[in-house]
């Protein structure tokens, strides 16, 4: 199989890795993807790369990662080499292989009019195979810098950020104001969707390599941000975006609504054994705001925890199946895919606006929701200007109520008080150098940018790194990471 074969693509299908069948799956907390791979397969998968003379893939990919000579390299079977290539420009791909939408994939040349290459799949399986084989090991700084820096949040920007930063030999301390480490990869995710010992190895590797971590630390409220930046030398903000948007209707105080966030977190806690479980859909009628990736997996916790019924409203319109005229390749296709949320059950609804909550029975809680369809009329960057009400007073009952749809900037109102600014977005100020207004406090990540994927925040604790350790140094050796100018959003 080491002779060049350049029509793999037309001599193998797209098969990427699969999942469990979710009648077996939605019965656990157990990953939901097949649990092995054949290694011949991966190699056909990587067979079908066409070595493109303008991977599109790469200009798909936030922190530019290597595809066509990974998936060349695993075709080869050469998988370590594989898997330095992989770590060359992204410090955990474990993370954006199993929880990543893949941009990537509908930016893939063969995408045009055919399959594209199973780039997420061909990613999993390389550091599956790393991690299985011992090849991944802690890689200490060979002599240090005497300067010391905070990092602020340890999601994967914050910790993609310390790692950077201590390999470039300065000393590291990760703050997390959390119980737990890792940020929504540990207290966001499901476990099914990603299993948190994939969170833990990564940590063990960080502390030997010489970061320290403390939790339960919460700066700002608790120590201020002059008290940090008397110990260290540069701080780095990368506390997320997690300030949630609301649903500002009557009946709002209704008890039995939530947002999305907060459930996932208790039941990540009693996952975990930290915590009983806050907020139960057992025997509940549940329904779901927001059609994004939170939307879908508070659709899928309540599948586990005993849902009598799921329903799942998106204020949008149901995309199309196929691009619609205004949507070309490589552009990320506007379409229609079900979720592995919903591939387990529950309903779809789409074009509702919610207008109220109900209290039917006046005990306090809510009982059903009050939603008008509608066709929106969009501005040229797709954003929603005016509707149009086609149906009014349309009822939908409800036991529990879950918001989820999306973030409005950064829980961050402590400091601001202490001489932070907030842009519009409500994401922390900063310049080109990701500084903020004050001087060696820089901040990364969502915080930054705004809510978005796990490889934003990868490429965005990368890029803080590097402008630090310009801070300190005067220059950097780290490599530069995002190559594309604005994130996707989610609503």
């Amino acid at each position: 199989m080491d002779e060049n074969h350049p029509d793999g693509f037309l001599r193998h299908p797209r098969e990427p890795i699969g999942k469990r069948d979710p009648r077996e799956r939605i019965g656990d907390h157990r990953e939901i993807y097949a649990p092995s791979w054949r290694e011949d397969h991966l190699r056909q998968q990587g067979e079908r790369c066409m070595d493109c003379g303008v991977p599109t893939c790469m200009g798909g990919c936030p922190i530019g990662n290597l595809i066509p000579e990974w998936n060349d390299l695993v075709y080869r079977g050469r998988w370590r080499e594989a898997l330095a290539r992989l770590h060359a420009t992204n410090n955990f791909p474990e993370f954006t292989g199993y929880t990543c939408p893949a941009p990537c994939e509908p930016a893939c040349t063969l995408a045009y009019n055919a399959d594209a290459v199973a780039i997420k799949s061909l990613e999993r399986a390389i550091v599956d195979r790393g991690w299985e084989k011992g090849w991944i090991r802690p890689e200490p700084p060979v002599r240090r810098s005497g300067k010391r820096v905070a990092v602020v949040g340890s999601g994967p920007a914050g910790l993609a950020c310390a790692q950077q930063l201590n390999r470039a030999g300065h000393g590291v301390t990760v703050f997390e104001r959390d119980e737990a480490l890792g940020g929504l990869m540990t207290l966001g995710i499901p476990d099914f969707k990603f299993a948190k010992h994939q969170v833990a190895r990564r940590l063990d590797q960080l502390r030997e390599e010489g970061i320290e971590f403390r939790t339960g630390v919460e700066i700002g409220p608790v120590v201020s941000l002059a008290q940090l930046r008397e110990r260290f030398d540069a701080v780095c903000l990368a506390i997320g975006a997690q300030q949630h948007r609301e649903v500002s209707v009557p009946g709002r105080e209704l008890k039995g609504i939530h947002f999305g966030m907060p459930y996932l977190t208790a039941e990540n806690r009693r996952q975990a054994g930290r915590d009983r479980l806050a907020i139960d859909a057992r025997g509940k009628r549940v329904v779901v705001l927001g059609g994004g990736d939170t939307g879908a997996d508070c659709v899928a916790t309540a599948h586990r925890q005993g849902a009598a019924e799921v329903a799942q409203i998106s204020v949008r319109e149901q995309p199309p199946v196929t691009r619609p005229a205004d949507n070309p390749w490589p552009w990320q296709p506007r379409t229609y895919e079900q979720t592995y949320a919903l591939e387990e059950g529950g309903r779809a609804l789409f074009a509702l606006n919610v207008t109220a909550f109900v209290d039917d029975d006046e005990d306090g809680a809510v009982d059903a929701l009050v939603v008008e369809r509608v066709k929106w009329t969009l501005d040229s960057q797709g954003r929603r200007v005016d509707k149009t009400v086609l149906e009014e007073d349309i009822r939908i009952a409800a036991d529990l109520v879950l918001i989820a749809i999306g973030f409005q900037g950064a829980q961050a109102r402590a400091f601001v008080d202490q001489g932070l600014a907030l842009a519009d977005s409500g994401t922390l100020a900063t310049d080109d150098a990701m500084m903020t207004p004050l001087d060696g406090v820089f901040a990364s990540g969502d915080a930054r940018r705004g809510a978005s994927l796990v490889v934003w925040a990868i490429g965005e604790g990368r890029d803080a790194a590097r402008h630090i350790d310009t801070y300190l140094m005067g220059a950097s050796r780290l490599p530069p990471s995002l190559q594309t100018l604005t994130p996707p959003t989610d609503d």
